[in-house]
C-alpha cells in the first residue's frame, strides 16, 4: 500500500438492514419478515425444535414431550411453553438458545419467545413411541 494511504480500521458493524412491512407502524429488520409474508407453521416450528437435543437423554426436546405448546401468531412471533425432566435441571437457558438457534432460519419467523413452565410435571410417559423405544422403555 502506498504511503500516503490511511486505512481507518471499522469499529462498529453496520447496522442491518431495514424494510417496512406495509401496514405496520415500525420498520422490522430483514430476519424477521418473510420472503413470502407468511409465518411457519406450527407444524413446522415443531420440526424445528426436533433439533434441541437434551443434552443428558440426547433425544430431541419434542419426541421427549418437553414442549407442552407452540403458538404461532401471523406476524411469525412464536411462543413455546416447555418443561424440563427435573425442576433443578439447569440446562433451560441453553435449550432456550438453542430453540432461537434452530427456528431462526425458517421463513417468517418473527421473535422466538420461550417460557418454561413447571406444571404439569413432566413425566416418561409424556414421551414419544420412539423415544421410549430409544430409551428401552419398551
Amino acid at each position: 500500500m502506498p504511503e500516503s494511504e490511511t486505512v481507518i480500521p471499522q469499529t462498529h458493524e453496520a447496522p442491518a438492514p431495514v424494510e417496512t412491512v406495509p401496514g405496520a407502524s415500525v420498520p422490522t429488520t430483514g430476519a424477521s419478515v418473510a420472503s413470502n409474508g407468511e409465518a411457519p407453521s406450527e407444524d413446522e416450528v415443531l420440526e424445528a425444535l426436533k433439533s434441541v437435543i437434551d443434552p443428558e437423554l440426547g433425544i430431541n426436546i419434542v419426541d421427549l414431550g418437553l414442549v407442552y405448546e407452540v403458538d404461532v401468531a401471523e406476524d411469525g412471533d412464536v411462543d413455546i411453553q416447555y418443561t424440563l425432566t427435573t425442576m433443578g435441571c439447569p440446562i433451560g437457558p441453553l435449550i432456550e438458545d438453542q430453540m432461537r438457534a434452530f427456528l431462526a432460519p425458517l421463513s417468517g419467523i418473527g421473535e422466538v419467545r420461550p417460557e418454561m413452565v413447571l406444571r404439569p410435571a413432566w413425566t416418561p410417559e409424556m414421551m414419544s413411541d420412539e423415544a421410549k423405544a430409544a430409551m428401552g422403555m419398551f
